[in-house]
């Protein structure tokens, strides 16, 4: 089944969704996560995970990935650690295979060499090849997370490009969409009016440029 508000979201860019966020007051960029390549893209909706240090006896990194379903975005917060991964390439070959849309991460991945062949989106903090394994273990699934100082709830949509990542609150999906859509087209007009002569100046003040983002009480 087609979720429209996904293809929706897919067709902008993280970019023109942020400005959409901050003209609704809304925070949904992840700050410090970025792709393990600039070509990757994704949209999909979240599917979230929690991890918390290691237990004694430890308990496991998870083996919930087949229950993800197809087009889903994996979200995994690891609490922004960076002396331990919780992604690598047994994990990017059967979410590659599954057609899941991506896998962002408040932490960082190993194996990024699969994901780049394989052309499967991984967002994270960094890479490092350290497991996880009795360092980290699964908390809970399905449950609200952050990622870099993102809250992101189960069903969120979660867009992906060379610049980071965005997530899109359900509850207000329809008007960040909305905002986006506008946006997008004022700049495509600006960037139209700039190849036919105007000057910059003319061309932003005549589609408000400079307000495109500002809260609509402000301006």
């Amino acid at each position: 089944m087609t979720d429209e508000n996904v293809t929706r979201a897919s067709r902008l860019d993280t970019a023109t969704l942020s400005d959409a966020l901050d003209k609704l007051g809304l925070n949904g960029q992840c700050y410090a996560v970025k792709p393990c390549s600039p070509a990757f893209r994704m949209a999909g909706r979240a599917w979230t995970l929690l991890y918390g240090p290691a237990g004694h006896p430890a308990g496991t990194v998870g083996d919930y990935i087949d229950d993800v379903p197809s087009g889903s975005v994996v979200v995994l917060d690891n609490g922004g650690r960076d002396n331990a991964t919780v992604w690598g390439d047994i994990l990017t070959e059967v979410a590659s295979r599954n057609g899941i849309a991506g896998t962002v991460i408040d932490g960082i991945n190993r194996d990024v060499a699969l994901c780049l062949r394989l052309n499967y989106p991984v967002y994270s903090k960094g890479s490092w090849m350290r497991t996880g394994k009795d360092r980290v273990q699964v908390e809970a699934t399905g449950i609200p997370v952050n990622i870099g100082d993102v809250r992101v709830c189960p069903g969120d949509i979660v867009c992906g490009d060379a610049d980071g990542v965005v997530v899109i609150p359900g509850a207000q999906e329809q008007a960040v969409l909305d905002a986006a859509e506008k946006i997008h087209v004022a700049e495509e007009a600006i960037r139209e009016a700039a190849r036919s002569g105007k000057s910059l100046r003319e061309a932003r003040e005549q589609h408000r440029y400079h307000q495109l983002q500002t809260p609509e009480a402000n301006g």
